[in-house]
């Protein structure tokens, strides 16, 4: 890839391409397999632009304790299983060494292309075609797949006097080991899986409180194929009406699990409801009830990593972005841009559905097919 001149600011070209990727997590591999396996010519017509030195998207940047036994399901790329990889028996793998394996193999296999480290600054429309401005040089396509997740756009919400606490605040993507708590309280604020996860695994080493905004719901039994259909079709309804996505969780619940029945022996899930101001030395509730605490572990999920496209103007009144499409990938402002892995599609097997679903339709909609 060329780089800028020496002793110039300005990028040495501007590559001409008929569609850029960005992002080569789940759904950004999704994408460059099916737009390859249309006919795209890698490097030529089509690439993929990964911020990350080495393959995984977001997954080589967990924590080291997330095992296969305890993420939620690993879904297969399209076209090769994980099993090929892999020994998927070996349930205590971290994740965060397992996926990047994958992904590297799968990226070796298909032979995408993909460049990396690569960071996308901003992306705007320039003579009737995308100008995607990075780190190294500048990119012109005539279509756009957005595949950048999550991980990179923490959500931490605004509770007064969060300035004034003198403790450690840390969110989900900064967490490493429940050893550097011991000793110290711990408030793990949230009520999805990875909160809950963590909240067990912070317990076995010191004290903690569990707040989460509303009560958790939690599910019994199997999450079978048509509470999965159906809990997609409610994140849909809303992305296609132009709302922000809810999370996943919102909408599936959570799944009682031997573990947290476990945690539920222990009395880990008596919750507290979410406190309305941040103190010195801990948290205060309406009612001027207050917990002392050295930490505070927010688990309050993420929000779509979409700032590079602001000068797409895609966002609408409600705060989100109405989407269309068969899979609901499509952007209603410009059909020339797909989002995989926002809404609908930001589970590892709505991702790959949705992949394939951008690359058809925004290869149509450019008549590439």
């Amino acid at each position: 890839m060329p780089e800028p001149r020496p002793g110039t600011s300005a990028p040495a070209a501007v590559i001409k391409m008929q569609i850029v990727v960005i992002g080569a997590g789940q759904a950004g591999l999704s994408a460059a397999y099916h737009l390859k396996r249309r006919g795209m010519a890698p490097h030529k017509e089509f690439v993929v632009l990964d911020q990350s030195p080495e393959p995984g998207g977001a997954w080589q940047h967990r924590w080291p304790s997330l095992t296969l036994s305890t993420v939620n399901r690993i879904h297969d790329l399209p076209g090769m299983p994980f099993a090929e990889a892999l020994d998927t028996t070996a349930t205590e793998m971290p994740a965060n060494t397992a996926v990047p394996t994958y992904f590297a193999a799968y990226e070796k296999r298909f032979e995408l292309p993909i460049y990396r480290p690569v960071t996308v600054k901003v992306v705007c429309k320039r003579d009737g075609r995308f100008r995607i401005e990075t780190d190294r040089v500048q990119f012109s396509a005539r279509g756009l797949i957005n595949a950048t997740g999550t991980w990179e756009s923490p959500y931490i919400p605004d509770v007064p006097g969060r300035d004034r606490f003198k403790g450690r605040q840390l969110h989900t993507k900064d967490y490493k080991t429940a050893e550097e708590f011991r000793g110290k309280h711990v408030v793990v604020v949230g009520g999805g899986i990875s909160g809950i996860q963590l909240l067990d695994e912070i317990s076995r080493v010191t004290r903690t409180s569990w707040v989460t905004r509303r009560p958790p719901e939690f599910r019994q039994g199997p999450f079978d194929a048509e509470a999965g259909r159906a809990a997609v079709a409610k994140v849909e309804d809303r992305v296609r009406h132009g709302l922000p996505p809810d999370s996943v969780v919102s909408v599936t619940g959570i799944p009682f699990t031997p573990a947290i029945e476990a945690m539920q022996a222990r009395g880990l899930l008596n919750r507290l409801p979410m406190f309305s101001e941040i103190t010195e030395d801990g948290v205060r509730w309406p009612d001027g009830t207050s917990l002392r605490a050295e930490v505070i572990l927010w688990c309050t999920g993420f929000r779509s990593s979409l700032d590079h496209l602001a000068p797409l103007m895609l966002h609408g009144e409600s705060g989100g972005i109405t989407m269309t499409g068969r899979l609901a990938t499509q952007a209603a402002k410009d059909p020339r841009v797909h989002l995989v892995g926002y809404g609908p599609s930001a589970s590892t097997i709505g991702a790959n559905r949705a992949g394939g679903a951008a690359a058809r339709e925004l290869m149509e909609f450019l008549d590439l097919a």
